[in-house]
């Protein structure tokens, strides 16, 4: 008898549709010269902490010949470039094609791309064209805009239940093993999905923090009591898409009223939290104001506005420019992005002084903002090739390219400057470059949340800081023109359960 063959393959990322950053093909095959494809993408995620690696596991488990088609994982940034998403679906429809039993997946269930505003569920939908039968399992990021396509064309999904998402392994290796188990016909699983008009803020929705540990709890108590999976997905709601927004998908065993009893309880819990899903900032004189009397370090300043996995350009400076102006004293930065700034620090070299202009070199129209570079004079303390291998569960194992790094001592603050978008979430980042965190009183961090993954421990206390950039929680900044309406919190008054048209297809 002939092994079960199944396709695995990962396609991830997750698109701010207001940032300026683009994303070419290139950009799926961070610190690999090229997007992982073959048995060059089994090695490379085979033992590490990702979803894709959770999946191969699960096959593995089972005795199944994997075939690896292709592993691109992008880090969010603008619309996926058309002939990115072409060349990675095709690639997997391919291998579909050629012969398979079973198909795994490792998505986002946030791209979108030049082409669709639903990349993960058009690319489910092509391999249902070319075998309409085939089981499909995907794992699926916390913040995925969940869509009819996607639902409708997979066998499972799991989702993440932590952010900064330590659990990605965790719930690729859970939506592999329930396809084994339903490819062997141990159980027969209905999926059912909902949302709620509830534009949250990615701010809110740390595993940690009310209102969205407690839904996640509740997930995770559906699944002890028996439900083969319950996944809440905050959104990500700054992809400018009609489905953007909150929402569940559970899986029960033959039970269609258990899935849909426990869908409903999370999405009227989460409804009734609606307020608590938004953030409110103060202004950021006042906040490094109020920072500069705190004494215990490391104190994390977070420049949430220009966070580079959520699609900032990560070269705004107004967080570093009211430190300079208010004088903190020892200071560490992660990070400027800015290859030229990179170039100009090389050919000064190690030790020596160098004046340049620092970040702001993007705009972002969608925002009314024009890059406002940072004048700045200091000395070249590091230089780097910027890659080191993640040790966090948060991506285990996998390489972390920053491209060109620099660290440049402007008086108390050194800056790591990078030459591709990176968000600390590993100290790495810092240590690699000669610089130890914990050693310092306050540190920037182009963040949201993933930093907890690697500096939870470290820290004294978090405090937000309003910056400037593409990933800011002010709506009010942003021209939402395609998101389904009404929705909290851009309209008063709305419903829990609008009577929308369809969905544009």
């Amino acid at each position: 008898m002939a092994a079960t063959r199944v396709v695995v393959a990962m396609m991830e990322h997750e698109t701010n549709t207001f940032s300026p950053v683009p994303t070419p093909l290139a950009r799926f095959g961070r610190g690999a010269g090229g997007v992982p494809e073959g048995q060059e993408a089994y090695e490379r995620f085979k033992g590490t902490g990702t979803g894709i690696g959770g999946l191969l596991d699960a096959a593995d488990a089972a005795g199944w010949d994997v075939v690896t088609p292709i592993a691109g994982n992008a880090a969010p940034s603008g619309k996926v470039q058309a002939d990115a998403y072409n060349y990675m679906s095709d690639k997997i429809v391919e291998a579909v094609e050629a012969g398979c039993d079973a198909v795994m997946l490792d998505l986002h269930g946030a791209m979108v791309s030049e082409t669709t505003s639903d990349g993960e569920g058009t690319l489910l939908a092509r391999i249902r064209s070319v075998a309409p039968n085939i089981p499909i399992g995907i794992s699926l990021d916390l913040h995925a805009n969940m869509t009819d396509a996607i639902v409708d064309n997979c066998t499972v999904l799991v989702g993440y239940k932590t952010y900064p998402h330590l659990d990605m392994y965790e719930a690729g290796e859970h939506a592999g093993r329930l396809l084994v188990r339903a490819v062997q016909g141990e159980i027969d699983p209905v999926m059912v999905w909902g949302s709620r008009p509830i534009l949250a803020q990615t701010l809110r929705m740390g595993h940690e923090d009310e209102p969205m540990g407690p839904l996640l709890e509740t997930a995770r108590r559906h699944e002890a009591e028996g439900l083969l999976a319950s996944s809440v997905f905050g959104g990500f709601p700054l992809a400018d898409i009609w489905h953007a927004g909150l929402s569940v998908v559970t899986i029960a065993d033959r039970d269609a009223t258990a899935a849909e009893a426990a869908r409903d309880e999370l999405l009227d819990a989460a409804w009734q939290e609606r307020e608590e899903f938004m953030f409110h900032s103060e202004p950021l004189a006042d906040t490094i104001s109020e920072a500069k009397e705190m004494s215990d370090g490391p104190i994390i300043l977070l420049d949430h506005a220009d966070n580079a996995a959520s699609g900032g350009t990560q070269d705004t400076v107004a967080v570093l420019a009211e430190v300079l102006e208010q004088q903190l004293p020892d200071v560490a930065m992660f990070a400027i992005c800015d290859p030229r700034a990179v170039e100009r620090m090389q050919a000064a070299g190690i030790g020596n002084e160098v004046s340049l202009s620092l970040g702001g070199k993007t705009d972002m129209p969608t925002i009314d903002r024009v890059g406002e570079p940072l004048d700045v004079t200091g000395t070249v303390r590091a230089l780097t090739d910027g890659v080191f291998t993640i040790t966090v569960p948060m991506g285990k194992g996998t390489p972390m390219d920053m491209g060109p790094t620099g660290v440049l001592e402007i008086g108390s603050v050194r800056v790591v400057v990078i030459s591709r978008n990176v968000e600390p979430w590993d100290p790495g980042c810092f240590r690699s470059v000669g610089i130890e965190p914990t050693e310092m009183r306050y540190l920037i961090l182009k963040s949201r949340i993933h930093y907890r993954a690697g500096f939870s421990d470290i820290s004294t206390r978090d405090i937000a800081c309003n910056g400037v950039g593409v990933t800011s929680s002010d709506n009010s900044l942003f021209d939402f023109e395609n998101v389904r309406r009404p929705i909290y919190p851009l309209d008063d008054n709305v419903p829990a359960t609008p009577e929308y048209p369809p969905p544009p297809s």
